[in-house]
């Protein structure tokens, strides 16, 4: 196992891949670094002197200025450096064919990945979707009638049987007391949800008095199988539980029907996401991951990648990989419109990284987004979605969504992703309305937690190969979407969030 890595050759940093003591003599293309103290895994040292103001370069472009002189050897953290970022930028549409990479993942300028299909175990849908799961959902309208789905959730478990992969509620607090833009993003979401291939039934649970009552949400919904999606309004009821259960029996007949068939890789919807990163995630598990991208568009498919603040300081490398100058355009409003939703509630647009972030090893925002966006690979982008938007194109996608964990995966599942590939160096339990693969960027962390983690990329940097990880993921994805359940769903975990961003009455 290597002990260090310099991510790029223009890099004035290093970045330590396992415990580094104090007097260390590191090598690099034959200079010789001498650590001036501890460095931790994860964590950064000068590879040069680096004046104040000096700009500290990491993955081949900056990370951030020096606050003070920085010694060749020095840790570099967020004690001796900032960001450099300031606000609203204009942006010039400089196309370009790759982008900057690591010499461990191997991530430079190279030919197409193998685009001779691939196969999985799908459900073929009657309007020529296709889902990896056959489940049942109860979709609440508003959060009066949460502790109702749940209860349902509970008494129809009976059901699970055959072809029946789950019976899941999805409380949200939301649905009512919601102005303007927050009531259209609920009626959005829960429209996105109720069309969701993975859902071979949906039983649509409202109150009755609800702004995003039934016949408003139907609006949303569109052309919908009566046999797969019924409604229930609880106050025209006189038993909302034992009237749904009986619409469960019916549903659960219905979607039983279903059965697995062979199905071209070209149908996945691949949502991708990280959260609680480390300093090893983008030098492990988001490369493996962008690689992955590239493989399944390769092939035909399609992979949605979204948390816009975490673009911050990499959204260069996104737009200049637009496929025309029109999309070009959309990603610059993605990026300034949520730069504008930050300043708009007097917030500082480059709060970030977190806590845990930054005991990982991430300094700066750039820090952050550089190893955030390696999970797009060097695929051009061909598609930019609003929040709440439905995919279209194959290819990569970029998608309007907070950096929040449950709102974002909800996002990618309401947009049609199928799975949810989700990278961390600290780990984390929750679920999504779709299997949320947990991608661990270090070994230490899948050891640690084997309950919550499905994937290990930290092999990648104890002598694993990009190419053998990157099949290895591929092979490991086709499973799931055959029916092999992640972490989280064998836990019982079905999560959701909706984006608020306004007044509640």
């Amino acid at each position: 196992m290597q002990d260090y890595i310099r991510i790029h050759q223009n890099d004035t940093v290093a970045v330590a891949l396992k415990p580094m003591q104090k007097g260390m003599i590191c090598i690099l293309e034959g200079a010789e670094v001498i650590l001036n103290e501890d460095i931790m895994q994860g964590h950064k040292f000068a590879l040069k002197d680096i004046e104040k103001g000096g700009q500290v370069i990491k993955y081949g472009c900056p990370i951030g200025v020096a606050k003070e002189e920085i010694k060749k050897g020095d840790w570099v953290h967020t004690h001796n450096i900032q960001t450099g970022l300031g606000d609203l930028l204009e942006y010039t549409y400089e196309k370009v064919t790759c982008t900057p990479g690591s010499d461990l993942s191997a991530n430079l300028c190279q030919e197409a990945p193998d685009g001779e299909p691939a196969y999985f175990e799908g459900y073929k849908r009657e309007d020529g979707k296709v889902g990896i799961r056959n489940e049942i959902w109860i979709i609440p309208t508003v959060g009066c009638v949460n502790n109702v789905a749940i209860a349902i959730e509970r008494k129809a478990q009976k059901y699970v049987q055959g072809s029946i992969d789950a019976i899941a509620a999805f409380p949200h607090p939301y649905g009512c007391s919601q102005m303007g833009e927050d009531q259209e993003n609920t009626r959005k979401i829960l429209a996105d949800l109720v069309n969701h291939p993975n859902a071979g039934g949906v039983l649509v649970l409202g109150l009755g008095c609800e702004n995003s009552n039934i016949e408003e949400l139907k609006k949303y919904i569109g052309c919908y199988n009566k046999e797969r999606v019924r409604f229930l309004t609880a106050q025209d009821c006189e038993d909302e539980i034992e009237e749904s259960l009986a619409l469960i029996e019916e549903l659960a007949e219905y979607a039983g029907r279903a059965r697995r068939e062979k199905t071209d890789a070209r149908e996945l919807v691949i949502g991708m996401k990280c959260g609680g990163s480390d300093g090893l995630s983008g030098i492990t598990a988001n490369p493996v991951v962008g690689a992955f991208s590239d493989m399944l568009i390769a092939k035909g498919g399609t992979t949605i990648l979204t948390e816009v603040p975490e673009m911050f300081g990499a959204e260069t490398l996104l737009m200049n990989r637009c496929r025309n100058r029109q999309l070009f355009d959309q990603t610059v409003d993605l990026i300034n419109d949520f730069k504008n939703y930050f300043t708009s509630h007097n917030q500082t647009i480059y709060e970030n990284p977190s806590p845990g972030n930054k005991k990982g090893g991430i300094s700066t925002l750039e820090d952050k987004s550089l190893g955030c966006t390696q999970k797009s690979g060097k695929a051009e982008v061909t598609g930019v979605l609003a929040y709440g938007e439905r995919v279209e194109e194959k290819g990569l996608n970029l998608l309007s969504a907070p950096g929040n964990d449950l709102v974002a995966s909800t996002a990618l599942a309401a947009s049609g992703a199928h799975i949810v590939l989700f990278t961390t160096g600290r780990g984390t339990p929750f679920a999504s309305p779709v299997p949320t693969v947990k991608i661990s960027s270090n070994t230490d962390l899948s050891i640690r937690k084997d309950n919550w983690i499905d994937f290990n990329c930290g092999k990648l940097a104890e002598g694993k190969t990009l190419d053998e990880m990157v099949e290895a993921l591929f092979g490991y994805v086709l499973d799931v979407a055959s029916g092999k359940q992640v972490k989280a769903e064998k836990a019982g975990f079905h999560d959701m969030a909706i984006f608020k961003q306004g007044v509640t009455l």
